[in-house]
């Protein structure tokens, strides 16, 4: 029987009156207000209609389970879930051999441009094999005194060619290059004895900061770890390995200057092409055998003196110029792409 009290829209389904019931809203929709004596002659009616809709809603429950658990199904086919987030997220295993390929890579054909500089360099006449900062020092003198030597012709050595460091450290030993000695020595006449070094105002506070320094804290020497270098005016982690490794004889890390920067990348000898030395000290220290850290700076730095200059470098004679990218491309007349 149909009620009064039910709107003339179409019957619902079992289904939906059962959720509707399960929901709280109730089974029937309350229309406009009647009279009393209407509503109470009608009350039977009303409650069987009750009835009859909670003996539908028990009788459907099995079959709206099941559409409830189809429709859930279709939302989660939709919808991500977290776990299909870390699904699609690398593997443990994939990421291990990304690492891996990254740990073993190295350049091509590397050992055999490494020979081939090598060979070239074999007469060591660069400047930095005569007046490299690990050549200025005095040794005759202590070896307290030598490894401060060679910490303040690093220091004078930034943005400056060995010819004029190695000029700036005669006159300095002329002088009386030695903690005390400079210690009661002005800042204005140290300047004057250093010019024309790259930055000489600076490097003239510098030296006699870290001077200081080397007085009150390391006892009248410098000191011997890189970080105590690092930490002192002045001085940056190429002047600190090769500091490292020149006066305490401790091979901390390859110092890499301009040269080593601009010849690394030009062979290819970073995995991608690095904008800062630094960089470029990370990326050889990642392949290159250790073995070879010793030599290395020295080895470039001559070569970029002679052969891999800055400026218009001398491909035709070099023995890499078949096997070097910079190389091939400058021989076969293709201008070279810029890696520095």
């Amino acid at each position: 029987m149909t009620s009064p009290y039910f709107s003339s829209r179409p019957a619902r389904s079992a289904a939906a009156k059962a959720a509707r019931a399960l929901s709280g809203l109730g089974s029937v929709r309350k229309t406009a207000a009647k009279p009393a004596a209407e509503r109470k002659q009608k009350k039977r009616e009303h409650v069987k209609v009750e009835y009859d809709d909670v003996q539908v809603k028990e009788e459907v429950l099995p079959d709206i389970s099941s559409e409830v658990l189809q429709v859930n199904n279709d939302i989660k086919d939709k919808v991500v879930s977290p776990g299909k987030r870390r699904n699609s997220s690398p593997k443990k295993s994939d990421l291990k051999k990304e690492k891996l390929d990254e740990d073993t890579w190295e350049p091509a054909n590397w050992r055999e441009l490494l020979k081939n500089i090598k060979l070239m360099r074999e007469d060591e006449t660069a400047p930095v094999d005569s007046q490299g900062c690990e050549r200025t020092a005095d040794e005759s003198e202590s070896p307290q005194i030598v490894r401060y030597q060679i910490l303040v012709s690093l220091m004078l050595s930034a943005q400056t060619k060995d010819q004029v460091t190695f000029a700036a450290m005669e006159r300095l030993k002329e002088h009386g290059l030695t903690i005390p000695n400079i210690i009661n020595t002005k800042e204005d006449k140290v300047g004057q004895l250093i010019y024309p070094v790259g930055f000489w105002k600076r490097k003239a506070i510098f030296i006699k900061q870290a001077t200081e320094i080397c007085r009150d804290k390391y006892d009248g020497d410098i000191p011997d770890t890189l970080e105590g270098l690092l930490a002192l005016p002045g001085v940056g982690p190429k002047m600190g390995h090769i500091c490292m490794h020149a006066a305490w004889n401790k091979m901390t890390g390859i110092g890499v200057d301009t040269h080593v920067h601009r010849i690394s990348n030009r062979l290819g000898w970073v995995k991608k092409p690095t904008k800062t030395p630094e960089d470029t000290r990370k990326a050889l220290e990642a392949w290159l055998p250790r073995e070879e850290w010793e030599i290395i700076n020295i080895l470039l730095v001559g070569f970029g003196q002679q052969t891999c200059l800055p400026v218009g470098p001398r491909c035709t004679g070099c023995l890499n110029n078949k096997i070097c990218p910079y190389g091939k491309s400058a021989m076969s007349g293709r201008k070279p792409k810029k890696q520095e």
